[in-house]
């Protein structure tokens, strides 16, 4: 009978809950592999959805509260409004926190089923949870659950069906009947009580002024509940919660995250960049695809439009599928591997909060240290994880830097090869000049920017050993999603470069810039070939150098520009999909202008 029932027939159930609270593991246990992600309508905020029996699954962004401070909010908000019922899920250590948005949701006049997650790290922490007794106090089905151990998740989707409207707080409803509820859902109506001007623009009706008002009894009434349904026997506290204090400490913290960075950095830069993609790259797409494909296509020259723009250097056929497979794939998955991990492990959030100091001083919080992270693998992945990013000014910051100062991990593999053997001065200058630009710029970029970034709101999940199944999930989620968006753009950027190559455009580039790079940079005439190298991949640049032969400070001058010098191609369309035409003109301009300020003031002063 399944096979009858339309997409109009099924139902929305949303899943909701604050962050780090293991909604995904809800999310994956319900819909399995069968996942759709995409950006909600006029936002970048990627929303999941898959299926579950006659149920539509809508995952919506951890959130604190129902509301339109930020994108999260607005989006979670438009999604419950429409939703027919609602999972939410919270965290059984922090109760306190997420029960007051439990019953913001009940006052919303959902249906609603309370999963009370991570119940056994509670047990641990000597926390008990009467969830009998919550389950009176809210009156909806609540569930005890440990979603990594599956513990809770039949119980779950055989309550599904029995969700119910719960008890509104004192007043709420009252309140409420103000409006005609005819016209508007009570979730709407609730949301014009507390002074949502989005809302309220949308649907043509004034704010009530009721939001304090509304908040003061709502926390009096969770306050309550707590103190029934909750009792703490704590004696001592797990090896877990010892690492997650230790974290937080700058004296400990500060040499845990170095040592989680090293730890990185040797995974992805050397491990995966080198070892893993030596085979993709190498081996496999030059040493087998690449023979293949030209054998195939052989009948149609090389050297004709055609041929070049399938089977040439750059062709469509040629690197740009051994460019996405054999180096961005491996590199794609082992970031979004160790990013799930570094997540799911309770690790990531202590990372944001201890960078959340330094990092406000350029106008981003701690949360911008995962794009950072990200672009030391490719900027162009780390350009779309800005998405995540509270605020447009934060993202134009981030992406601002990001394109400017990071270089990616194939450049730099590249880089410390021509480095080290310079010695430990030039390695000290290199590492020291990218700091004080990143600095700088983004001290500017904060003063100059209108607006006020934003603040670092984030659940401190307890330390725990990731699941090995879940990894893997959001590791195939996310590279699945990164792959669909990028292939485009890479497949672009070859008919781009093809095009200038093919009509003579790219050397007529090479002379124009020949005088700016002997002159200023005070570099070899052949130079300028290593930059227009530097646009279409990043590391044939940089790799271009090793070909030359340049005096040590000569080499510091060209790597520090060239590193500075605006990203790849496949970047540069991604900054400008991001990003709107007059931040992305801005932000590559200013790359350009900026790379070869400091290379040039630094060749005049040492060269």
């Amino acid at each position: 009978m399944e096979n009858t029932i339309t997409k109009k027939d099924l139902k929305h159930l949303v899943l909701v809950g604050n962050p780090n609270v293991g909604k995904s593991v809800f999310f994956n246990s319900l819909t399995g592999m069968y996942v759709d992600v995409s950006n909600f309508p006029g936002t970048t905020v990627d929303i999941s959805t898959g299926r579950y029996g006659d149920y539509i699954v809508e995952d919506t962004p951890g959130i604190y509260g129902v509301s339109s401070f930020n994108d999260e909010e607005r989006v979670a908000r438009d999604v419950i409004i429409n939703g027919d019922l609602v999972l939410n899920v919270i965290d059984a250590v922090h109760m306190q926190r997420d029960i007051f948005l439990t019953q913001q949701l009940i006052d919303m006049g959902k249906k609603v089923i309370v999963a009370v997650n991570l119940i056994d790290e509670a047990t641990k922490k000597g926390i008990k949870v009467d969830t009998e007794a919550l389950s009176g106090q809210l009156g909806v089905e609540v569930v005890a659950t440990s979603a990594l151990k599956g513990i809770g998740m039949n119980e779950i989707k055989q309550k599904i069906a029995n969700a119910g409207v719960g008890i509104k707080t004192e007043g709420v409803q009252e309140l409420l009947n103000n409006y005609d509820l005819n016209e508007i859902t009570e979730a709407e109506a609730l949301m014009l009580l507390e002074d949502d001007e989005v809302l309220s623009e949308r649907k043509g009706l004034p704010t009530a002024g009721k939001r304090e008002e509304i908040y003061k009894n709502r926390r009096q009434r969770v306050d309550r509940i707590l103190e029934s349904v909750l009792s703490d026997s704590y004696n001592g506290t797990s090896l877990g919660t010892t690492i997650g204090r230790l974290l937080l400490k700058p004296i400990t913290g500060i040499p845990m995250l170095l040592a989680i960075m090293a730890g990185m950095f040797w995974f992805i830069g050397v491990f995966v960049a080198q070892t893993v993609v030596d085979f993709t790259e190498g081996t496999v797409m030059e040493g087998y695809y690449k023979p293949f494909i030209e054998s195939i296509l052989g009948f149609i020259p090389k050297n004709s439009f055609i041929g070049s723009l399938l089977i040439g250097d750059y062709g469509l056929l040629t690197m740009t599928v051994i460019y996405i497979l054999g180096l961005l794939l491996p590199l794609t998955i082992g970031f979004y591997m160790l990013m799930s991990i570094l997540e799911d492990s309770g690790f990531l959030p202590r990372i944001a909060v201890l960078s959340d100091k330094t990092l406000s001083k350029v106008g981003l919080n701690g949360r911008a240290i995962i794009p950072l992270i990200l672009g030391f693998g490719c900027i162009t992945m780390a350009t779309m994880t800005t998405r995540l990013l509270g605020s447009r000014r934060e993202r134009v910051i981030a992406t601002f830097l990001l394109g400017l100062t990071i270089p990616c991990s194939a450049q730099f593999g590249v880089i410390i090869g021509l480095l080290t053997p310079l010695g430990m001065k030039y390695i000290i200058a290199y590492t020291a000049l990218l700091i004080l630009i990143f600095g700088i710029s983004g001290v500017l970029m904060n003063k100059i920017l209108p607006g006020e970034s934003t603040q670092l709101f984030i659940d401190l999940p307890q330390i725990r050993m990731p699941q090995f199944k879940n990894v893997m999930k959001k590791t195939f989620v996310k590279a699945k999603a990164f792959l669909i968006e990028a292939t485009p753009i890479f497949a672009l950027g070859a008919v781009l470069i093809t095009v200038l190559q093919y009509t003579g455009l790219l050397g007529t580039i090479e002379n124009a810039i020949s005088p700016l790079t002997v002159q200023w940079l005070k570099l070899p005439e052949q130079a300028s070939v290593v930059f227009i190298m530097g646009i279409i991949r990043r590391d044939f640049g940089a790799a271009g150098l090793s070909h030359m032969v340049l005096t040590s400070p000569q080499m510091l001058v060209a790597l520090i520009t060239i590193t500075l010098f605006v990203p790849c191609v496949a970047s540069i369309i991604m900054i400008f999909k991001e990003r709107s035409k007059a931040e992305a003109t801005a932000i590559w301009l200013g790359s350009f202008a900026i790379a070869f300020l400091v290379g040039g003031v630094l060749a005049q002063l040492i060269v």
